[in-house]
């Protein structure tokens, strides 16, 4: 991916193929959820962001060129609206039930960003969506669970060499100013506030 020997539109897609085939309870065992989430504490808003390993198997490499984290939340809690720069990422549902809402990212302005929504629906478990420059950059995932609820989230940094962006996400407000053809003006926000409208 990063060498584009993989286009993003492609990671997608064989993402989204892979996670269709993944065997949820041999996965929670291989992140060892149980002893991950055991006395967790959840945070009042937004995501908490559980790391792990995964438990040595033989012929699994030990060096990974993905992050990994998983997402705890609350009912109600939001993993909030956020774009990426120079990032593709993927969310798998491990637990729990989401609205999860996509928005392609149309342009790029010094306080704004011009969005269209293209995905809000509900995700259960099993159920997954990702990200790309290209296609889905922004998402905004709202857990409607009465019990806790979990996402398995992998990403890769530096997967578009030619941007000058700073790589990482990129706060938005998605209830902005409505345009013409579905489009949005979204607001370019902070984490905090971020996490207050909508953690």
């Amino acid at each position: 991916l990063r060498d584009e020997r993989l286009k993003q539109l492609e990671w997608q897609a064989k993402i989204e193929e892979l996670f269709a085939q993944a065997d949820l309870p041999e996965l929670m065992k291989y992140v060892e959820f149980e002893k991950l989430t055991a006395n967790l504490k959840l945070a009042d808003r937004g995501e908490k962001s559980l790391r792990f390993n995964f438990q040595a198997i033989d012929g699994t490499p030990q060096r990974l060129v993905f992050g990994k984290q998983i997402f705890a939340l609350k009912k109600g809690s939001s993993v909030v609206p956020h774009g990426h720069n120079n990032m593709a990422t993927a969310f798998l549902i491990l637990k729990g039930q989401f609205r999860g809402r996509h928005y392609d990212r149309i342009e790029d302005q010094a306080e704004h960003m011009i969005i269209r929504p293209t995905i809000d629906r509900q995700f259960g478990v099993g159920e997954c969506s990702t990200v790309s420059d290209f296609k889905d950059n922004v998402h905004w995932f709202q857990s409607v669970a009465d019990e806790p609820a979990f996402i398995l989230n992998i990403h890769v940094l530096g997967v578009n060499p030619g941007s000058k962006l700073p790589t990482g996400r990129v706060y938005v407000d998605p209830n902005g100013e409505k345009l013409s053809d579905g489009l949005v003006r979204a607001r370019r926000i902070q984490h905090d506030e971020a996490n207050k409208l909508y953690g």
